[in-house]
């Protein structure tokens, strides 16, 4: 599985997700257990994963599990092991389709699991940003670069 041209949207996903919670693969497996079935991932496939070595496409119980684990909507674990494992691109779940950093997708998936007020509290808050980033910028300065 390292030949060229392997899409890695999955491994990308968790690795960087890790990194970015400062944590260890043994930390990690302790993390990832489905509440609802038990299921957990393991030390070793995460760690094949991370590493990009070949693993069978994880089932609906392992992403799960990595939902808890990882703190990733489970609709963005979707997405990435579709496009990893099976080629397919579901909603601009390829790198870079809404934004470099996922940020834009988070949000979205988590939306769906807003009630209509956290939706308008969410939106208050974008608003606020957006008067804030437009007072920084000045009168004409258009979008920020951040």
């Amino acid at each position: 599985m390292t030949e060229q041209g392997r899409r890695t949207e999955f491994s990308d996903l968790l690795r960087q997700r890790r990194a970015d919670l400062g944590l260890s693969l043994r930390e990690m497996e302790l993390r990832s257990v489905d509440p609802g079935s038990g299921a957990q991932a393991k030390f070793g496939w995460l760690s094949k994963v991370e590493n990009g070595k070949p693993v069978d496409a994880p089932k609906e119980e392992l992403l799960k599990a990595l939902e808890a684990g990882y703190r990733i909507p489970l609709d963005e674990l979707r997405a990435a092991a579709a496009a990893q494992f099976f080629g397919l691109d579901v909603a601009g779940a390829s790198s870079g389709v809404w934004s470099g950093d996922r940020t834009l997708r988070i949000i979205v998936a988590h939306a769906g699991e807003m009630t209509e007020e956290d939706r308008q509290e969410l939106a208050e808050i974008a608003e606020v940003m957006a008067r804030r980033r437009a007072q920084r910028n000045g009168p004409g300065q258009g979008k920020s670069d951040d």
